[in-house]
Order: structure tokens, then C-alpha cells, then sequence
């Protein structure tokens, strides 16, 4: 489901990893984060995390000057661990909503949303989602994309055009696969995801048009830590400033997600 707004109810085995830094469970700051969504944290060879976060908070532990552990956690647990003190921080895509704001806070750092995946040549001409009447677009089920295409089609049938031959699947892996047997014409997801998929895929692929419906994502913390609040604001700032953040968004092609900045809480500008 869209990590943006739904949670994940697998149990994933728990395992811990040095960014490259010393291991000491006195000393280190533990850090939670669900490995299981490239192109922003997943497992590569060796069973090494890799991905947009695991760059980005191992940057942040360099300006920090402290060590920190990244442990392999459930998702729908990560708030709750955080709140509970089990995690310093936790970093895996988390949508900073009004709603979760309530439980913690967030330092934010990227801007993501939803996006849209076409053969490369875009051969329908897809730049928006009012391109998409007529086609066939494939998405998982009971997502925020799947909404966002009912209420398109819709329109698209208010003007006389034809409707979005809607495919949803149980997983987005499924959607995906009826995309790449050219089965649908658009593929529709996380931004994030379509943005690897296009990277990752011998450019047989590419982003159509540029992302909608923008959330932040945020590094969350437990509410009333004002101190590790304000040094994960610093040591994110700093990472912006020396050109780190940029160097890690091209490297994950996630450029579109550019926020260059570090706002605490900037979810409810967000909020409709």
C-alpha cells in the first residue's frame, strides 16, 4: 500500500546496522526504520541497508558526531517505538500528517507524492492525471492514488471523454508487473517508487509529468526532545548546505522531492 497514508502489517526480523560507524548499545543512537521500500531504504548485496535515508541519516550522524544503529523495524511500530523511547529517531518514508503529528514530531526532508510511470517515448502524451482519460492505468488497491483516479475519471466523464480503465491490484509489485507486460499504459504510485522504477529499468521507462498531491516526509522523534529536535534540525542544515542532500537526491533520481530545508512539523501546511 502507499507508504504516504497506509501502514504495513508485516513483521519483519529485527536487525541492526553500523552506518559505518561503531557499535556500542551504551553509546550509539538507535535508529528504526522499516528496510523494505527502495528506492528510500531497502536490502541490497550482503544484506547491506542502502537507500536515500540510510545516505541521509548516515550524513546526519557525520555532522552529529555521534554514532548511531539503524535497527530493521515494522512499520506500523516505528511511532509507537519512537513515543516509547525504544528509538532516538526513526527514518522510513513517514508521512508527516496532522494526525501523526499528535504522537511525535517531525524534522522534515523531502517532499513526496504521487507519480506516474509511461514506456519511454510517452507515447500517450501523459504530463497530468486529465491525460489519463481513455487509458488504462494500473494501481494497487486501496491506496490514495486509486482514490485520486476514481475522482479523475469521473471528471473525465463530467466532459464527455472517456473514462480511466481503472486495474487495481492487491500489491503494487502486481501493478507494476501488468504495466511492464504492456497490459496498462500508466503506471501510478509513490513518487519515490516510480522515480526508481524509472531509474532502474534499463530506461525502458520514464516519469511522466511531475508529482501530485505533496506530503513532506519527516525524521520523527518523541515529542518534548527539544534538544535532539534541534540537533537533527542543525546536522540536516548542514547536510544541505555542503551539498550532500543534493549529491544523495541524483544519486536516487528523487530530485523532484527537493525540500533544502529543514522545518519541523511543516505537515499540516500540507493537510487539506
Amino acid at each position: 500500500m502507499s507508504r504516504r497514508f497506509f501502514q504495513t502489517g508485516a513483521l519483519l526480523l529485527a536487525g541492526v546496522l553500523s552506518l559505518g560507524l561503531s557499535v556500542s548499545a551504551a553509546t550509539d543512537l538507535r535508529v528504526g526504520s522499516d528496510v523494505s521500500y527502495a528506492p528510500l531504504e531497502f536490502y541490497g548485496a550482503s544484506h547491506q541497508m542502502r537507500g536515500f535515508d540510510i545516505d541521509l541519516a548516515n550524513a546526519i550522524a557525520q555532522k552529529l558526531g555521534e554514532p548511531i544503529a539503524i535497527q530493521n523495524h515494522t512499520f506500523d511500530d516505528l511511532i509507537p517505538s519512537v513515543q516509547k523511547g525504544t528509538f532516538a529517531f526513526a527514518i522510513s518514508a513517514l508521512s508527516d500528517t496532522r494526525q501523526r503529528e499528535a504522537k511525535v514530531d517531525f524534522v522534515d526532508y523531502l517532499l513526496a507524492g504521487s507519480g506516474m510511470l509511461v514506456p519511454a517515448g510517452n507515447p500517450h502524451h501523459v504530463f497530468n492525471l486529465g491525460a489519463l482519460c481513455g487509458l488504462k492505468v494500473d494501481v494497487q488497491k486501496g491506496t490514495s492514488q486509486e482514490a485520486a483516479l476514481d475522482d479523475q475519471s469521473k471528471r473525465c466523464k463530467q466532459l464527455g471523454l472517456g473514462a480511466i480503465d481503472i486495474m487495481s491490484f492487491p500489491t503494487d509489485d502486481a501493478a507494476f508487473k501488468n504495466f511492464a507486460s504492456g497490459k496498462s499504459d500508466v503506471h501510478v504510485t509513490d513518487f519515490p517508487v516510480v522515480a526508481y522504477l524509472a531509474k532502474t529499468n534499463d530506461h525502458k521507462y520514464i516519469v511522466a509529468g511531475r508529482q501530485f498531491d505533496l506530503v513532506p516526509y519527516g525524521i520523527a522523534l518523541k515529542k518534548g526532545n527539544a534538544q535532539l529536535r534541534s540537533r537533527i534540525v542543525a546536522a540536516l542544515a548542514g547536510v544541505i548546505a555542503d551539498g550532500t542532500y543534493d549529491r544523495l537526491l541524483k544519486k536516487w533520481g528523487l530530485e523532484q522531492g527537493a525540500l533544502r530545508s529543514a522545518p519541523v512539523n511543516a505537515g499540516t501546511l500540507f493537510s487539506h
